[in-house]
């Protein structure tokens, strides 16, 4: 499989799960970030690294819920953590695997 064709598929996952959790997507961009997996804007843009795509999907999973979830819960705290759970269950271990994937190099960050 190409790199297009994971570029399109991330992309209808990220659909999906906008679906899913009922949010407006406005723009979906799959672009180079130098400190970040994802950002989201309050207006419906979505920005993805151009790395993802290639990692395995339950790390897609992560950030992509991680950022839609923003659209409702701006913040890190009890009530995103409770639905990031209720999505993904152990989510934590995601976020690990991509500090560990990301080392010393950019992105980094999710958000």
């Amino acid at each position: 499989m190409t790199a297009v064709d994971h570029k399109g598929l991330f992309k209808q996952r990220v659909r999906r799960w906008a679906d899913k959790l009922d949010v407006k997507i406005v723009w979906l961009g799959v672009r180079p970030m130098r400190n970040k997996w994802a950002s989201c804007s309050t207006a419906g843009h979505l920005n993805f690294s151009n790395e993802l795509p290639a990692l395995k999907p339950e790390l897609w999973d992560y950030v992509i819920v991680h950022e839609l979830l923003h659209f409702s819960v701006p913040n890190h705290g009890k009530l995103w953590k409770s639905l990031m759970r209720s999505h993904l269950g152990d989510y934590e271990a995601h976020e690990g695997e991509l500090k560990r994937i990301a080392g010393n190099r950019a992105p980094q960050r999710t958000c």
